[in-house]
């Protein structure tokens, strides 16, 4: 544990020999390497920290496992992001530092602009002149993927391709037994493998996802990169009501409180979902009306990308 009392100098101290854990000795390592590149004594670091020099030595050996609040305190007197002092992956390299600094306090428009150019930059699906002619529907469970796909895939004379079929084909088993089985990592891979072959067989196509694929930026990346998306958007009692009347309402299965529950996933995916190209909202609509809006939609980004 890390010893409170303050010290004086600017040597290791009496740090007591101990065995030390890797990532200890990691984010020790990178505070010293803060530190030095800021030109910073310890002594001044802990004055400005309002920490001990002890705290801080013992903290930079590796020897003490500091709690969040003076972790957050020893980045503010270092002047750096928390991330950057535990050691994401933006701070491998000074060029990740800088391009991360660039991008800090941009808008959502702006970083979206950024993302589409770093991707034209890097050639990263630049030629799939195929894009806008595969549809994806993304959104949660209950929001009319499988039904509106269907009938849109009909309306446009393409095939229809819900996913999770393509992932359990892949898994030789049904979704809830890959969880069971190899864990949600494993699903994801076979998640990414299902999509990547879909783009591959399929140059015309609508595409029915899975709610939860924006949870992996790599596969969400492929499919913004690949298809036109749609987010077929409802409020959170229709998903409910939706899905319960399909007699299936995993993950909410177990809770106790499943519409708030549902309200959290809904939470974290929509600024994931707001990324599509189109959305469409339900909320309130027949099966009709949807699927008048989507269609409508869907035309009209044909027309536009075919001008």
């Amino acid at each position: 544990m890390l010893n409170a009392n303050p010290s004086g100098s600017d040597s290791p101290l009496s740090v007591v020999p101990s065995e030390k854990n890797p990532l200890l000795e990691a984010l020790g390592e990178r505070v010293r390497t803060l530190r030095a590149r800021r030109g910073l004594t310890r002594k001044a670091v802990a004055v400005s920290a309002d920490v001990s020099e002890r705290h801080l030595a013992n903290l930079e050996y590796g020897t003490g496992n500091a709690s969040i609040l003076v972790l957050q305190q020893v980045a503010g007197a270092l002047q750096c992001s928390m991330s950057e002092l535990l050691g994401d992956v933006t701070t491998s390299s000074p060029e990740w530092l800088l391009i991360r600094e660039m991008l800090e306090n941009r808008s959502e428009a702006e970083l979206r602009r950024v993302r589409i150019g770093i991707s034209e930059l890097l050639g990263a699906g630049t030629q799939d002149d195929a894009r806008h002619r595969r549809i994806a529907l993304v959104g949660l469970r209950g929001a009319g993927k499988s039904t509106l796909g269907q009938m849109l895939a009909n309306d446009l004379d393409v095939p229809f391709v819900e996913l999770s079929r393509e992932i359990e084909k892949f898994a030789g088993c049904s979704i809830r037994e890959i969880h069971d089985l190899y864990g949600t990592n494993a699903y994801r891979r076979y998640e990414r493998r299902a999509l990547e072959e879909t783009i591959q067989i399929h140059a015309d196509v609508v595409i029915a996802t899975p709610g939860g694929i924006v949870s992996d930026a790599a596969t969400f990346n492929q499919l913004l990169t690949h298809c036109t998306t749609v987010w077929l958007q409802a409020a959170p009692e229709e998903h409910m009501g939706r899905v319960t009347a399909q007699g299936d309402t995993r993950p909410m299965a177990a809770s106790t409180e499943a519409m708030e529950d549902l309200r959290r996933i809904l939470n974290g995916r929509s600024a994931f979902y707001s990324k599509a190209d189109m959305t469409v909202d339900t909320t309130g609509q027949t099966l009709e009306q949807s699927f008048a809006a989507l269609r409508g939609l869907v035309r009209q980004a044909e027309g536009a990308a075919s001008r």
